[in-house]
This record gives C-alpha cells, structure tokens and sequence, in this order.
C-alpha cells in the first residue's frame, strides 16, 4: 500500500534553515508529481511545492525564493529544502501524492517550529 513518511523537522531560530524528507513506497514513485503541504495551528492546510514526473517545480509564492524542492527517485525520496525561515513557517508539514483516480495520499507529518 501507498506509504509516504516524512522525517527532519525540528525547531529552528528565525533565518535558519530545515531540510525535510519524505520517503515514498507502495508506488511507481518516478511517474508521480509529489508535493509538500503544511497547516499552521488553527489555519487550512496550504500548498508549499511541488515537483513534477521531469522534475518541473512550483512553489507557493510565500515560500518562492527560499523553499526548494527536489527528488531522488533512485531513492524514492522527494525533499524540501527551507532556507531563511521565518516564525510564519512555522507548521507541520505533510508529503503528498495523487492517486490515479484523484485519491490523496498524506503523510503523517513532520513538526516544523520557527522561533522568532
């Protein structure tokens, strides 16, 4: 089955830096856009970034410039690289992949505290 595992969070000071990993099986992890989300205490789940099956990517403008996203797929990984972080970053974020039929897949989280 679809298992996506996210692992690095941590708590950090303001202007530092995380680097997040998501480790994926259960799939052709290669044929896949796979993505990073987060949600904040009391807000919505957000889109963060995205990498594509050739390695395009997207990102959210709030991140765009200090977040990058990157994969191995000899690895079956996808990672997020967050750089300058600041305590609005501050959330848990959560890998994931689109099933065929538009079935989500999540992970269970990874903690990610920005201290001002």
């Amino acid at each position: 089955q679809v298992q996506l595992v996210e692992s690095g969070g941590g708590l950090v000071q303001a202007g530092g830096s995380l680097t997040l990993s998501c480790a994926a099986s259960g799939f052709f992890f290669s044929l896949n856009t796979m993505r990073w989300y987060r949600q904040a205490p009391g807000k919505q789940r957000e889109f963060v970034a995205l990498i594509g099956s050739s390695k395009s990517t997207d990102y959210a403008a709030s991140v765009q410039g200090r977040f990058t996203i990157s994969r191995d797929n000899a690895k079956n990984r996808v990672y997020l690289q967050m750089n300058s972080l600041k305590p609005e970053d501050t959330a848990v974020y959560y890998c994931n992949r689109v099933g065929p039929t538009g079935e989500a897949y999540w992970g269970q989280g990874t903690q990610v505290t920005v201290s001002s």
